[in-house]
């Protein structure tokens, strides 16, 4: 069935791991197009500031402190979301985080969080927001990247999650939208390396601090494939040409492209010790920067 969806200055939208990157230009770019935002994370300090922010702007936004992989958190913000603002139009699932390390040097606590947060959280803000979605119509929108579909070593475990969302995602649609025929939209966005915080927030094993191969995305070409998704029912979005490129590589010719997956293995990390190798996977980051930490700079970029 065909479905419209609101104007993004009428509607209601939760964002989840909106503390930084991709979550927070998703969020800046919405309230300033007058959309009704609710920011979720775990970081509670940093979405308080972040709100005040942006509402001093002109905005209209709430935040809630959320752990995606806890379901009852997750209805929490839900239910919050509804008794502010009386409805949701658009939910975004982008919470997630990383570990760098080979799959068998990493341990299973660590991936199992992992698990937790990037696939099961998508589980629960999906299964949670349906509900609300199907009221009046709306947009779920879920984070995936090229390693939906293409691997990358060294990130062997979010690449793994990263497919598992893609899976989930693809099946969402079929239920949903042809089955049921619910004016609700499901989208999968597939963005390439982008320059956020995802480094410094990712569990790191190596022996050097960790990076993401470059050319990176600005986070902001990300955020308005999510504005643009939320507003014009899009199936599914790639971000960047390398996402365009690897992904077709891994589709066409899966095993020239592991080879040029494999030469990326000793490009993701600079000539420098690790600065904080156990990151956000197990506890909050109170950093609300969308960029990344750069080389030598000491400290995080601010947006």
């Amino acid at each position: 069935m065909s479905v419209t969806l609101k104007p993004i200055s009428q509607q209601v939208m939760v964002i989840t791991g909106a503390s930084s990157g991709i979550g927070l230009a998703t969020a800046e770019s919405a309230a300033k197009q007058g959309a009704k935002v609710v920011l979720a994370a775990r970081s509670e300090h940093a979405l308080l500031d972040i709100a005040h922010r942006l509402n001093e702007a002109g905005g209209e936004t709430m935040s809630v402190g959320c752990d995606v992989s806890d379901r009852h958190q997750v209805e929490l913000l839900a239910d919050a979301a509804v008794r502010r603002f009386g409805r949701i139009d658009t939910w975004v699932n982008n919470a997630g985080t990383s570990i760098y390390g080979r799959l068998d040097e990493v341990n299973e606590a660590d991936s199992r969080r992992l698990f937790d947060t990037n696939f099961w959280g998508v589980v629960n803000g999906s299964l949670v927001a349906l509900p609300y979605l199907k009221k009046q119509g709306g947009a779920l929108i879920n984070l995936g990247s090229e390693v939906s579909e293409a691997v990358m070593p060294i990130l062997g475990m979010y690449s793994a999650s990263k497919h598992a969302v893609k899976g989930f995602t693809d099946a969402l649609r079929v239920e949903i939208e042809i089955l049921d025929q619910a004016p609700v939209v499901i989208t999968l966005i597939m963005p390439t390396a982008v320059d956020t915080p995802f480094p410094q927030h990712a569990r790191n094993y190596l022996p050097q601090e960790p990076k993401l191969p470059d050319p990176m995305l600005d986070p902001q070409q990300v955020a308005d494939a999510i504005i643009s998704a939320a507003a014009h029912p899009t199936r599914e979005k790639k971000v960047g040409s390398r996402a365009i490129l690897d992904t077709m590589m891994h589709k066409l010719m899966p095993s020239l492209a592991e080879k040029f997956a494999a030469k990326q293995a000793n490009s993701q990390h600079y000539d420098e010790p690790p600065r904080q190798p156990e990151g956000a996977l197990h506890q909050p980051s109170e950093a609300s920067q969308v960029v990344g930490q750069k080389h030598g700079t000491g400290g995080r970029q601010s947006a």
